[in-house]
């Protein structure tokens, strides 16, 4: 596993200048090979082709609302089933988040937001805690949305938060129809991401931590 060095805030001069907090991680096994770039300070230009396209999708509404721009290229044995890639590519990004975050300082750390999709509503709350944990409240009524298998959003999201040492709490708080859940959610984990990534400048040079440390 490739993982490059980022650039980090730069606080020479009286002017907040955070150069772009970019990472690349790239990590191959007998199941999978995948390439994640990230850019926490983008615009949310999207380039990502994992093989499933539901995923595909899903992927593109974190950059898009989580202004981040992500390239992910991913191959694996999708002729056995999905659940490698997606795993893959979740732990994949999740390293490259928290490649890119560094020892986290200046970040806001916490973020949240509930994001409506016609009937569902999702409510994300989340900490760069330094502390993996899911709390996963989604409610799927359908085992597949096309051909993707719902289970794996929940496989998806464990993925990230491990790797990217966050705590992420997942509340379906309405919906009945399997997309719109699923997409208010990664909405919502967008929205809350690009939140908490932020940087704080009353906090440029210091740990958002009591304890000084994540």
């Amino acid at each position: 596993m490739q993982i490059s060095d980022r650039p980090s805030i730069n606080t020479s001069n009286s002017n907040l200048d955070v150069l772009p907090r970019i990472a690349t991680v790239h990590r191959k096994t007998g199941e999978t090979d995948v390439n994640v770039t990230v850019n926490l300070d983008g615009t949310g230009v999207c380039n990502v082709s994992t093989g499933v396209p539901f995923l595909d999708h899903m992927l593109h509404q974190i950059s898009s609302h989580g202004l981040i721009d992500l390239d992910i290229q991913a191959t694996g044995d999708i002729e056995i089933d999905d659940h490698h890639t997606n795993e893959d590519v979740g732990i994949t990004l999740g390293l490259a988040f928290a490649k890119a975050l560094g020892d986290r300082k200046g970040i806001v750390r916490f973020g949240h937001f509930i994001a409506p999709l016609d009937e569902a509503l999702v409510q994300v709350a989340l900490d760069f805690s330094g502390r993996p944990h899911l709390t996963y409240g989604l409610e799927i009524p359908t085992q597949r949305v096309g051909t993707y298998d719902t289970q794996l959003v929940r496989e998806f999201f464990v993925a990230i938060v491990n790797n990217s040492q966050m705590t992420l709490h997942l509340r379906q708080l309405d919906g009945i129809n399997s997309h719109h859940i699923i997409e208010a959610g990664f909405k919502a984990f967008a929205r809350a991401l690009r939140m908490a990534v932020e940087i704080d400048p009353r906090r440029v040079n210091t740990i958002p931590s009591s304890k000084g440390v994540l």
